[in-house]
């Protein structure tokens, strides 16, 4: 009975100790975040101090290191917005095509082939992809059309889409795969084929995931740094092609991380201004995620 006694207690030692350890774990995510959020809100402070807001949202010219200083940040978020948007023109598509072969289409064979590619595709690092821009689909891009700059908005969307097609393609092809056989067996049942069974069964009951996917990789490629500040370039403008040079808040914010940028300076405090807006606009994108995903949801018994 005291040996036994003794067991049962080492256990809820065992326990009580992994079970601290978890929770310390996890209440140091929240506490990593808590202090982001107060140092990036702090320090900006000290921006606004001397920025109006309304110079801040309401300017189209954003030269911080250049005199006469301009602090509008619309042309950071248009160029932001305009490189993510293109690349999720090119890899949403391509990501539920290659989701619905693999889920509805694929052989075992095929599927072991492809998807372990499509996960060594999503570990390759940014900077490799920003390189890979620059040298191989920019000389492209400029051979079709030589009016292309060097840097430029396409070639940045194009690899930020090679980037996120793997995390579309992957969870897209877990929401399809999880929808229930029998929904597929009912509509052969009633004479369907496979394309209409795809197109008219599987992808809508499927529909809350593949918007998952696609919110997420749009929020992976805002959020996205080396390639998009190597491919393209940096130069805040508002323009509408995407031949041109833009630079996106996370292309400035390696600028000004270099180190040539004296600290306490406006300049070094606009940082954390653009900072906040980043931040700010991931917050409204998972936000607006989790409300979609809400309205599309569908549970299966």
């Amino acid at each position: 009975m005291k040996q036994k006694f003794t067991k049962k207690n080492k256990v809820k030692i065992d326990e009580t100790v992994l079970t601290t350890l978890l929770k310390t774990f996890a209440y140091s995510t929240i506490g990593i975040t808590v202090g982001i959020v107060v140092i990036l809100f702090s320090e900006s402070s000290h921006f606004f101090a001397e920025i109006s807001l309304s110079e801040f949202l309401g300017s189209t010219k954003w030269t911080p290191l250049l005199e006469p200083r301009h602090f509008g940040v619309i042309p950071l978020v248009y160029g932001t917005v305009l490189v993510a948007g293109g690349a999720l023109v090119i890899a949403v598509p391509l990501g539920v095509l290659i989701a619905v072969y693999l889920s509805e289409y694929a052989s075992v064979r095929s599927r072991k082939i492809f998807k372990p590619i499509l996960e060594l595709l999503a570990g390759i690092p940014s900077v490799v992809f920003g390189f890979f821009a620059i040298t191989t689909i920019t000389p492209i891009l400029r051979y079709l059309d030589p009016e292309i700059q060097i840097f430029n908005a396409l070639s940045a969307a194009i690899v930020l889409a090679v980037m996120v097609l793997p995390l579309i393609a992957s969870i897209s092809d877990d929401a399809i795969r999880a929808v229930p056989k029998s929904m597929r067996d009912s509509g052969y049942a009633l004479g369907a084929t496979k394309s209409e069974v795809v197109l008219s069964i599987v992808i809508p009951a499927a529909l809350s995931g593949i918007i998952s996917s696609c919110i997420l990789a749009f929020s992976r490629a805002i959020g996205e740094t080396m390639a998009v500040t190597l491919a393209a370039g940096a130069t805040p403008q508002l323009t509408l092609s995407m031949k041109e040079s833009i630079q996106t808040i996370t292309a400035y914010i390696v600028q000004v991380s270099m180190g040539d940028t004296p600290h306490g300076t406006i300049e070094y405090q606009s940082l954390f201004a653009v900072g906040v807006v980043l931040f700010l606009i991931i917050v409204a994108v998972n936000m607006s995620a989790q409300l979609v995903v809400k309205r599309f949801q569908r549970k299966y018994v």
